[in-house]
């Protein structure tokens, strides 16, 4: 499917589903609203399904794995050749993300996109566009063509997943320097200085942070991506596994599939598929709100609000993860709690 055909199929959350699970959980036996946004979600979710009986039951984490030829600048504290290593053990699980899925019942799919070097692993899907970026700061990461086939390629895992009854997906990534195209991105379409946007990412030192922050601004200088274009943003100064996401959240809106969020770089991803199409922000769950310095300025432009404040800025999609289990738990409540009627009180009513 290309992008194009994608767009073309999708269509707000329905609107009569989201409005009866709010009647559901007006009914239940409890002060209205009560649960805050573990209700809003459901809501969501039941938008997304248009049922007012949703289903997460089978849930899937995409991790969207690539390398950024910005490394070469000095922007992070490991090499490349982590990225590899990571990816491969995500096939084996033994990663973080993999020991949390374990605990939250969902599939880890991790997807070479992009690693600088062939990666081997039962588990790992092999669509690389290309082997890592190019170095942004001597001119764009990849092609306008190589960043559409990643979005592409995105949009296709989720089908995959669809066919095979997924219905909860999870948005994570691995690719040393992915902080620094992030930064990027995220300084272009918010319109943020480079420094007010740009963290130290897995751990730098504060010349680490100012050689990161050079480079943001060299990329953005020399490229001059077109803040109303996108994709034009993502090729010039993104990444492989950004755009990856991105056509996971489009795909998400396609097949009719609630994503989670995970932290900074997976909300850059949501904005850049939110500025392709718009109405993908209708079915995008935020998780956490990432100890990135921008992560909170992205849940905002997207208009989503996180569930969890705990400083987390690990990546692979563990901030996704761990919201898995409280949107089971408020599921428990509106499927098996009684309503107002059943217990024979009266109800509360919803004040303005």
């Amino acid at each position: 499917m290309t992008l194009n055909e994608a767009l073309a199929k999708i269509k707000p959350g329905g609107e009569a589903a989201r409005a009866a699970a709010q009647k559901r959980w007006d009914s239940i036996a409890k002060p209205i609203g009560s649960l805050g946004l573990m209700e809003e979600a459901v809501c969501r979710i039941a938008a997304v399904q248009e049922t007012a009986s949703p289903d997460i039951s089978k849930r899937a984490v995409v991790v969207m794995c690539a390398d950024n030829g910005v490394v070469a600048e000095g922007v992070t504290q490991t090499g490349q050749e982590v990225t590899a290593i990571v990816t491969e053990n995500m096939s084996s699980g033994n990663t973080s993300v993999c020991c949390m899925s374990r605990a939250a019942g969902a599939e880890v799919v991790p997807v070479d996109i992009g690693v600088a070097k062939p990666v081997t692993g039962e588990r790992i899907l092999q669509r690389c566009v290309r082997r890592g970026t190019a170095n942004m700061t001597q001119g764009p990461a990849m092609t306008r063509e190589e960043a559409v086939k990643a979005i592409e390629t995105g949009i296709e895992v989720v089908g995959e997943l669809a066919a095979r009854g997924v219905n909860l997906l999870a948005t994570g990534e691995m690719g040393i320097g992915n902080t620094t195209t992030s930064s990027a991105i995220t300084s272009v379409l918010l319109n943020k200085p480079a420094a007010e946007v740009t963290g130290r990412g897995a751990g730098l030192t504060s010349e680490g942070l100012a050689r990161k922050i050079a480079a943001i601004e060299r990329a953005i200088a020399l490229n001059k991506p077109d803040a109303s274009d996108a994709i034009d943003v993502l090729h010039k100064v993104g990444g492989l596994d950004i755009a990856g996401l991105a056509g996971v959240f489009i795909g998400g809106a396609v097949y009719r599939i609630p994503v989670l969020a995970d932290g900074f770089i997976s909300c850059v991803s949501a904005l850049v598929a939110e500025r392709i199409c718009p109405t993908v922000a209708d079915y995008v769950i935020a998780s956490h709100a990432s100890k990135e310095p921008a992560g909170r300025m992205l849940t905002e432009a997207l208009g989503a609000r996180p569930f969890l404040y705990a400083d987390m800025c690990l990546g692979e999609g563990t901030g996704a993860v761990a919201v898995i289990p409280l949107l089971d738990m408020a599921l428990a409540v509106y499927n098996g709690m009684s309503s107002f009627e059943d217990i024979n009180i009266e109800a509360y009513e919803r004040l303005s």
